[in-house]
């Protein structure tokens, strides 16, 4: 039988899969026989950390490295220590070597890669595969200097090659990739080939035996927005990865400040159970504890580091709901259940749809709170928005000897699915706790309570205790909470809390759950500007929505006034299509008035939409830049949100620059 190509082998696994198995690589890249990046690689890069400005030195370097060592992310197998562009002068010397820095690094990189070395921490080092790298002024590339840059990379002792791809030249990636890549298997010392292209010229298909790694994706910040961009290009690569040849989301965000918490966990967790190289650009010198716990989970990165090498992928998403699985050497499996949505959602899956053997029970690893379970066959989460909860799932003879899975909820009425958690000052919300039971053993004496911040009113709604709830069941308890009128603005944590007892264990379990109620104010009684007023979330498709400006560029506040028909208006929003801005009304509002069209100089089509809780309230249709502004009045009498919508017009979103001028909402 012919060998299988990338693609084909692609293919193969996503027709089996639909019978209920996860994709595997059918065999590993050519790389792998080489023993170099046999897992995916761990360490520091120091990009967002200093990038080319005047902390990048030896100093720093060793800092990190020290780091590194007392804070036991070495011996957690972070190894590498890496230091991108700008580390050497931007011209080479008088016999065309490379020349580094004298004031970054007075003792040249031989001695800074010694001093790595005889701390257990190997060196990685930046070039670039054009005549200059990307930076300004950068350094120079090694296009037609790749034997003599790779004889001076092994003399120094470097051992990873991160190789960009700024001033190619035009020539082809595959040739020019190539070149180093031969070059550096010619030194003899093995020398981590990460190949930064970008993804644009794909190079999954053609990387495997060239180089360990290759990015998927134009380069990663420390967004949200962009970091569901990078995994959603990546998760559809699995078949492509395997040992000695690894596909690259890019560098961990972890403790940068720019995603909260969550979000963090959820690129560590995705990064794991993708086989991405965890590379981590922070600074770890001023790193938190939690930040650090997190880089040392033991259970996710030994799913990262797993030797069979296999890179998970969704084997479900629907409707911004995935479910991550990887085949792991022991015949378990690592699961991920992944929410990128704004509300919770319940995920779940099976043994079964894991494509685990038929068995009495399984064992059940959760990767956050490092404790285990069994379950008959279920594996269900509530998951928070933008959030994760992740297992390893396997057989187990002896499943009996630990307590059933059990996933506690809260989960608040919504005005409309989708909806955000709000409630005014002085209101009230209904909420929902459950437990539900996995497991094959019963849970006994089951108590719950729902715990809100001093000053709050709950009150339970149905009992809060059940004496024994069998494997396969939910136990429900409806709850009534009381805001105090004058409560602050802000989110404030809700609590489910449930104690029970299971066979085998001497003592109670706990468990517990904890949701956001956001609390918000409704406008002003009378006439308000909208721009004027806080939302409580927005989305834009390009750029964030700018108040009394139109959208401009990445940045906030980068907008012109906005003008329509050649007026200009001192208030508005400025957007760009696909956008939703949603407003807090509470119910108190009547009416929404607006002048509404594309902004003047762009050419793009669009169209207006307000929706009153989950209904469509206005659709002004397709509006183009030869129309005159619109006037729109909507109603929206006892809506508790108010959103403002634009889509695409049918023809992609190039110039789609929508302006809402005055938008006037009317509350009593």
């Amino acid at each position: 039988m012919p060998a299988l190509s990338p693609p084909r082998i692609g293919a193969l696994l996503a027709a089996v899969c639909l019978l209920g198995c996860v994709p595997v690589l059918a065999s590993p890249p050519a790389s792998a026989a080489t023993g170099v990046a046999t897992t995916p690689p761990m360490g520091f890069n120091n990009k967002f950390v200093t990038g080319c400005g005047s902390g990048l030195n030896e100093q720093t370097i060793l800092g990190i490295a020290d780091t590194m060592v007392a804070t036991g992310l070495r011996d957690a197998g972070y190894e590498f220590v890496n230091i991108d562009d700008c580390w050497a002068l931007p011209e080479r010397g008088a016999s065309g070597e490379l020349v580094p820095d004298p004031v970054r690094f007075p003792r040249g990189v031989e001695a800074i890669a010694d001093d790595l070395h005889a701390r257990g921490l190997k060196l990685g080092l930046y070039g670039g595969a054009g005549t200059k790298t990307c930076a300004t002024p950068g350094i120079p590339g090694s296009f037609g200097h790749e034997e003599q840059d790779a004889a001076t990379f092994a003399a120094w002792g470097v051992d990873h090659l991160k190789y960009d791809n700024c001033n190619n030249q035009g020539v082809d990636a595959k040739q020019r990739y190539s070149a180093m890549a031969d070059a550096l298997r010619d030194t003899g010392r093995p020398i981590v080939f990460a190949i930064c292209d970008w993804g644009i010229n794909k190079p999954w298909g053609w990387a495997q035996g060239i180089g360990h790694s290759w990015r998927t994706m134009i380069d990663i910040n420390d967004t949200w927005a962009r970091l569901l961009t990078v995994i959603k290009q990546n998760m559809n690569l699995a078949g492509y990865a395997g040992p000695g040849g690894w596909n690259d989301p890019d560098l961990l965000m972890t403790g940068n400040g720019g995603m909260s918490a969550t979000e963090y966990r959820t690129q560590f967790a995705l990064w794991a159970v993708m086989a991405a190289p965890l590379l981590v650009s922070a600074d770890l010198r001023q790193a938190t504890s939690e930040t650090l716990d997190l880089l040392r989970n033991p259970d996710l990165v030994g799913v990262n580091q797993d030797p069979l090498g296999a890179q998970g992928a969704p084997i479900r998403s629907q409707d911004g709901t995935h479910v991550f699985v990887k085949p792991l050497a022991n015949g378990d499996r690592a699961v991920v259940l992944f929410n990128e949505t704004d509300t919770a959602r319940r995920i779940g899956t099976s043994a079964t749809e894991l494509g685990l053997p038929q068995a009495a029970g399984y064992r059940v690893r959760d990767a956050w709170t490092h404790q285990d379970a069994h379950t008959a066959g279920p594996v269900n989460a509530t998951v928070p928005p933008h959030a994760t909860a992740v297992y390893r799932i396997g057989t187990d003879r002896h499943w009996y000897k630990y307590p059933p899975l059990t996933d506690a909820a809260a989960e608040p009425e919504l005005a409309y699915p989708g909806a955000l958690t709000v409630v005014a000052p002085g209101g009230t919300a209904a909420v929902t706790s459950t437990l539900t039971n996995s497991g094959n053993l019963p849970a006994s004496s089951v108590q719950a309570s729902l715990s809100a911040p001093a000053g709050w009113s709950v009150q339970a709604g149905s009992p809060t205790t059940r004496p024994v709830l069998p494997g396969g069941k939910q136990f429900g308890t409806q709850w009534a909470i009381s805001v105090p009128p004058g409560t602050s603005p802000g989110k404030y944590a809700l609590t489910a809390n449930y104690s029970y007892s299971v066979p085998h264990q001497p003592t109670p379990v706990t468990t517990s759950y904890t949701v956001d109620l956001s609390v918000a104010a409704t406008p002003a009684s009378g006439s308000s500007i909208l721009s004027d007023t806080n939302w409580i979330r927005a989305t834009n498709g390009w750029g964030p929505v700018e108040k009394d400006l139109s959208n401009g560029e990445q940045f906030a506040a980068d907008g012109q006034p906005i003008t329509l028909g050649g007026t200009t208006h001192a208030k508005g929003l400025g957007t760009h299509a696909p956008a939703s801005v949603e407003f807090f009304t509470g119910g108190a509002c009547t009416s929404l008035d607006a002048l509404v069209g594309v902004h003047d100089g762009k050419a793009g089509t669009v169209a207006f939409q307000v929706w009153a809780d989950g209904a469509l309230a206005y659709d002004s249709g397709v509006r183009t830049a030869a129309e005159p502004p619109l006037p729109i009045s909507t109603d929206v009498t006892g809506a508790a949100f108010v959103r403002l919508v634009v889509t695409d017009g049918g023809d992609g979103t190039t110039e789609d620059h929508a302006d809402w001028a005055a938008p006037t909402i009317q509350c009593g």
